[in-house]
């Protein structure tokens, strides 16, 4: 398994990740190294691996999310070693997730966003609308400079996946920004007019 982890972390899908991701695919990886670094290629052809991996991913179960997240990683490294022709099967295909998350109760309606929107100041007012209006992380919007706005659009590439937008700003999202000054390069700012950390 030693081999096949190392030939992971040398991938181009792999080394292509964010840094952020990159950290956490390797507390994973320890994981994995620790519990099967030793196993022999030919145990992934016999078909009660799958089981055994189970088992291990089991034993993460009082914190469903990262028995999923150690499961996620070790199904991703074999994916790529399969589709780089060392494994023939990937036991680890599917398999279910033991975290379900019930994000209900996070939902903003209207009259929340109404709410806030009466009581805070311009910046947090600022904040909230490209937040709720173009979906994007936190991080890629605190690095958003003003001139991603072209009066109609945002245009921006994604820090995660490197992916290029072109996202169509409709009146509730134009109405702030275009009645905001300019007091830095990006656009979003403290009272200060420093970029938001």
């Amino acid at each position: 398994m030693m081999t096949l982890i190392v030939e992971f972390k040398g991938s181009a899908e792999f080394q292509k990740l964010a840094p952020s991701s990159i950290r956490s695919y390797i507390s994973y990886i320890k994981l994995i190294e620790d519990e099967f670094g030793d196993l022999p290629l030919a145990a992934l052809d016999d078909r009660r691996i799958r089981g055994e991996f189970k088992t291990w991913r089991d034993r993460f179960a009082n914190t469903p999310r990262k028995a999923d997240y150690a499961w996620t990683t070790l199904a991703r490294i074999l994916s790529v070693v399969k589709d780089r022709g060392l494994i023939g099967v990937n036991p680890c295909e599917g398999g279910g997730r033991l975290y379900a998350a019930d994000r209900t109760d996070k939902l903003w309606r209207d009259v929340d966003v109404a709410t806030v929107l009466s009581s805070a100041g311009s910046e947090l007012s600022l904040a909230l609308m490209p937040a709720l209006w173009t979906g994007q992380r936190q991080g890629d919007l605190l690095q958003l400079p003003w001139s991603a706005y072209d009066g109609q659009s945002i245009r921006l590439q994604q820090s995660k996946t490197g992916r290029r937008l072109v996202i169509p700003a409709g009146q509730p999202l134009r109405a702030p920004l275009d009645r905001t000054d300019r007091r830095c390069p990006l656009l979003l700012t403290t009272q200060r007019g420093k970029p938001w950390t």
